[in-house]
């Protein structure tokens, strides 16, 4: 990389959207697929389960020491056990980020649902709600900025994750950084990071705002 600049300009107008598997909005498409598709199947997985543990509480605890485990081991290893099953694709990837994001989505559920407060919900039962209606209308609504707070968190890491999935052949924006260590150049790899830091910075900043649109309550107690 001697003597290399550390940005070709020319080489990313070039790549960008030259048709091929390798173009830059290629992988970008198939990195955002890859991130943002298992936090959504994780989302749907952990608010029914996450409103049975809180319904039944020993279910809880073997469910929660499951995820953790899960979450520990490296993401690699999880997309070659997965590769003997799934083969070369992008659900070699999907399916371990999805087990990484229930790990964290699932507790996110359970803790915002236990912050509700108990005269929240007897005011709601005193009003004539039925479970059904006072979990839609009064305990979600309240859960909301703790169970955002691990989506924010399981979608941060899920966008860095996927880039580890380029060892196998599947890691959008990571098979930037491949070509580039393997051609000792630096241009792939600079514009591999930017993507994924912008990814990960405009997809927090989404989940922000979502969070104050959906809780406009905060807002109003602050302003006062």
């Amino acid at each position: 990389m001697n003597g290399e600049p550390l940005v070709r300009w020319d080489w990313i107008a070039r790549n960008w959207a030259n048709g091929g598997p390798s173009a830059i909005s290629t992988l970008l498409t198939g990195h955002i697929v890859m991130a943002f598709l298992p936090v959504l199947l994780g989302l749907l997985v952990a608010l029914p389960l996450g409103l049975a543990c809180v319904r039944w509480r020993r279910l809880y605890q073997p469910t929660a020491a499951l995820m953790n485990v899960t979450y520990s081991l490296p993401s690699l290893v999880l997309f070659s056990i997965f590769l003997s099953v799934t083969g070369l694709t992008q659900a070699t990837v999907i399916i371990p980020l999805t087990f990484f994001a229930l790990a964290v989505l699932i507790p996110a559920v359970v803790d915002g649902l236990d912050s509700v407060p108990d005269h929240v919900r007897q005011s709601a039962v005193a009003m004539g709600f039925r479970p059904a209606r006072r979990l839609l209308r009064v305990e979600l609504p309240v859960a909301v900025p703790v169970v955002l707070a691990g989506l924010r968190v399981a979608t941060v890491s899920s966008i860095s994750l996927v880039s580890v999935g380029a060892l196998i052949g599947q890691g959008g924006l990571g098979n930037l950084f491949i070509d580039g260590w393997q051609r000792q150049f630096y241009t792939p790899i600079v514009v591999g990071i930017a993507l994924i830091v912008l990814l990960a910075v405009a997809a927090d900043g989404l989940l922000v705002l979502a969070q104050r649109l959906l809780t406009p309550w905060f807002r109003a107690r602050r302003s006062a």
